[in-house]
């Protein structure tokens, strides 16, 4: 809360009329538009913002004297979402120093959000200044505190001006309505000690195979071959590889070697009964039967060899079936009918993609403070939000390496997590950040609040409802959306949390920060 906030200016008389003047008129300047000329002349004006539980107001008017007509030009804004209050109506009551309640009212004006009753005190002397807002489901009360009212202008002009905020930047209400813009207190929360790491996606154990060519040869044509992202059963043919024969051998000859071989055996098991009869009746010597027996031994091996040589010709596709080793999705598809492929090529790489495993490294440093990480946190470029990995609710702790990588100097810890909407790759490179440690409370903010300005971080302090300034802090531990700061903010500052860098570029541009105020 700040309730004395004020902006060191002199306006000139004409500037106070124009004031009067404005109501309704949107497309009048700011009375502080236009550098500092207007500022050096005539009586300041008040300023004061009160944040309450549901709006914030920021109210300009100008010094009040007896019987003078001031125009009090109040902005309401609403917390929950920081828009400006479109309809209601708002009462200011000048209360105390002995002298009855004087109050003047009025409805929004034709800019939302901005609010201009008229009120010409009667009584001089400190008088607190109250505001009531009555809108549709929406009641507030602002009490901005004392103010003077003077008995006349002499005495109102002779007052001391208000102090100067050396370095303020200003913001209108205006811009920061028109934009993604929040405020909020900074405040004490809990923070857990983390330790950032690189890491990559991979497939679980058992989730990834890769299917190769047994054999130098090509893709038989015909019939569908798989694409990539194409679903795949266990078992089932991917494709046909026709391997390449030696020499001038070819199907018909293989399938000529299969025929002999049976012809062969076929004769060898004649000529083993016949000789086994003749042995019966002791007309012949038991070793011709014996070589009868090797014979016909051979002329099987030489069967099945010959077999096995056509075995590929002989598939409904005229080749080697080419299986899925596990159910999945194929992932590479490298297999181009009648393409030629190497003995040993990838043709299809099939990954299930439900759930991952995210291998984070730790750098050999910080490796002795992972005892037992209870979380992890991962980002990943062009998801909006990082995704958070909690063993017993979301994920599961596979395991640390016990060994420390020679080359990266990095200890690995892998998570399991289930892959929402198989929307994330093997592969993908994610940043890290692993929580080590039971929350402490510590002062904290949005990390979105936080900004880089050549190297140092930076949050913008609301001085005053249309003032800011730029703060440079020191951050510590990042838990989520929330990053710790130890020291250069205190508890209570109001912060800007969405919208930082416009207040940046409002700074870089002062001239033009607060062009198209509607006061």
């Amino acid at each position: 809360m700040n309730r004395h906030s004020r902006i060191p200016a002199a306006l000139c008389a004409a500037a106070v009329l124009a004031l009067a003047a404005a109501c309704g008129d949107r497309d009048r300047p700011h009375p502080h538009d236009g550098a500092g000329a207007a500022r050096d002349h005539g009586p300041p004006v008040e300023q004061a913002t009160h944040a309450g539980a549901g709006t914030e107001l920021f109210v300009e008017f100008p010094r009040l004297v007896v019987g003078e007509t001031a125009e009090f030009a109040a902005h309401l804004t609403r917390l929950a979402d920081f828009k400006p209050v479109g309809e209601g109506r708002l009462v200011v009551t000048l209360s105390g120093g002995g002298h009855p309640e004087e109050q003047g009212e009025a409805a929004v004006s034709d800019t939302p959000g901005i609010f201009r009753p008229l009120l010409a005190p009667l009584h001089s002397g400190k008088r607190r200044i109250v505001f009531r807002l009555e809108a549709p489901g929406l009641q507030a009360e602002h009490d901005i505190g004392e103010f003077a009212v003077y008995a006349d202008a002499k005495a109102a002009a002779a007052a001391p001006p208000p102090e100067e905020r050396p370095g303020a930047i200003r913001f209108s209400k205006e811009d920061q309505w028109r934009t993604d813009f929040a405020v909020e207190p900074a405040s004490q929360r809990p923070v857990r000690e983390s330790i950032a790491a690189t890491g990559v996606l991979r497939a679980r154990a058992g989730d990834e195979a890769l299917v190769v060519a047994p054999a130098a040869g090509t893709i038989a044509a015909g019939g569908r071959l798989p694409k990539i992202g194409d679903p795949v059963r266990r078992g089932e043919t991917l494709a046909f590889l026709v391997p390449r024969l030696a020499g001038e051998r070819d199907a018909a000859t293989l399938d000529l070697a299969v025929r002999r071989a049976r012809l062969e055996l076929d004769y060898a098991t004649r000529e083993r009964e016949r000789l086994e009869g003749l042995l019966r009746a002791e007309a012949i010597a038991e070793r011709r039967v014996l070589e009868a027996r090797n014979r016909e031994a051979l002329a099987r091996a030489e069967l099945d060899a010959a077999e096995r040589r056509a075995a590929p010709f002989q598939g409904a596709a005229g080749g080697i079936p080419l299986r899925a080793p596990i159910d999945g999705v194929v992932a590479v598809a490298q297999a181009v009918a009648g393409g030629a492929v190497g003995e040993g090529q990838t043709l299809f790489h099939i990954v299930r993609l439900e759930r991952l495993w995210l291998e984070a490294r730790v750098p050999e440093g910080e490796a002795a403070r992972l005892a037992g990480p209870v979380a992890a946190e991962m980002a990943v470029d062009g998801r909006e939000r990082p995704m958070l990995l909690e063993p017993g609710r979301n994920a599961r702790l596979v395991g640390s390496g016990g060994v420390v990588d020679p080359v990266t100097r990095t200890v690995p810890i892998l998570f399991e997590f289930e892959n929402p909407d198989r929307q994330l790759r093997i592969g993908t490179a994610v940043r890290v950040r692993l929580y080590t440690g039971v929350p402490a409370g510590r002062l904290a903010v949005p990390a979105a609040a936080v900004i880089d300005d050549q190297g140092r971080p930076v949050v913008y302090v609301q001085a005053g409802g249309e003032t800011f300034v730029r703060r440079f802090v020191e951050t510590g531990t990042r838990d989520g959306d929330w990053l710790a700061i130890t020291s250069g903010l205190d508890a209570g500052e109001r912060i800007v949390t969405r919208g930082a860098y416009r207040v940046r570029l409002a700074s870089a541009a002062p001239a033009t920060a607060g062009r198209g105020h509607t006061h």
